[in-house]
């Protein structure tokens, strides 16, 4: 496997590992619930992630498609990916980021059925990443919304940057110890 192939799976299932344990530190019951009127639950956050993901899997999965098709040749680089997009903006919760219309949540998933298909989504997205082990996906660019162009290697890297930063706004809402 290419090592930037296995830097971005292990990005990945990092950050798809810590949003799991971070969904779980808010109680059942919880999950569904709102903690402001303009603000989503860990259920809607969760089911926009799955919109999201799921959007940039097809992305991915058009544009590699599209590369090979037109003769995309292998990657000889092997530099690492992960940091070449601003995680840290990405992950900065006192700038609000405006989600396009299209990625917000309806509201009709419960917590269970959203976590359900953030894992198909997922699932998928991990096999589409496999599937282009290789290719030198740094050659190919497609505007971000908010990042400006980015190659489909950070594309892959922003999907862990998302998980973490909206992992990091479920764990905001997580209860306070008792006693403190």
């Amino acid at each position: 496997m290419h090592p930037r192939t296995q830097e971005l799976l292990q990005h990945l299932d990092t950050q798809f590992e810590h949003l799991r344990q971070t969904v779980q530190g808010i109680p059942r019951e919880g999950r569904g619930v709102k903690p402001a009127p303009d603000r989503w639950s860990v259920a809607e956050i969760l089911e926009h992630l799955s919109i999201v993901e799921g959007r940039i899997e097809r992305l991915l999965a058009t544009k590699v498609g599209e590369a090979r098709a037109a003769g995309l040749g292998e990657d000889r680089e092997t530099s690492p990916v992960v940091g070449t997009i601003d995680m840290a903006r990405m992950l900065d919760r006192t700038r609000p980021i405006m989600s396009s219309e299209s990625a917000r949540p309806t509201g009709t998933l419960d917590a269970e059925a959203a976590w359900s298909a953030l894992e198909h989504v997922h699932a998928k997205l991990v096999q589409t990443v496999r599937g282009s082990d290789g290719l030198a996906l740094g050659t190919i660019a497609v505007p971000h919304p908010v990042l400006g162009p980015i190659n489909l290697y950070q594309w892959i890297s922003f999907v862990g940057g998302h998980e973490a930063r909206h992992a990091a706004q479920i764990a905001e809402l997580q209860p306070s110890p008792v006693g403190s």
